[in-house]
């Protein structure tokens, strides 16, 4: 049987997905872009929070709850590639920059999605 500590040696060896994440409403095209270093983990988050009902973003949080679940769909839209040359280096700034660019790209603000217009 594993120890604490192997489990945990074990776990930080693991290489998750990560890059950007949209969250896209079915019935009227709305998205809501977000990335991470772990996508499988944030896509649970996004839904655990759906789910319980206490989303930061109010208004997804009410289609969502008018809608279900059923009428939305999470994607990885873009994955950020591990550097097996770099394997201490840090990439939230990478998946950050590329947020960046998914949200220029898509413009999810106002009508067209579940952001507010940036400063």
């Amino acid at each position: 049987m594993k120890t604490h500590r192997e489990w945990k040696a074990e776990y930080k060896q693991m290489r998750f997905p990560m890059g950007v994440l949209q969250i896209l409403n079915l019935s009227n095209a709305k998205v809501l872009i977000d990335s991470g270093l772990n996508l499988p983990a944030l896509e649970n988050r996004h839904r655990f929070q759906l789910d319980l009902g206490t989303h930061p973003n109010r208004a997804l949080q009410n289609d969502w709850n008018e809608l279900g679940a059923a009428n939305f769909r999470f994607e990885a839209v873009a994955l950020v590639d591990r550097m097996e040359s770099e394997p201490d280096r840090d990439y939230r700034d990478d998946v950050k920059a590329l947020e960046a660019l998914w949200l220029e790209e898509k413009h999810p603000f106002g009508p067209a999605g579940y952001h507010t217009e940036p400063d």
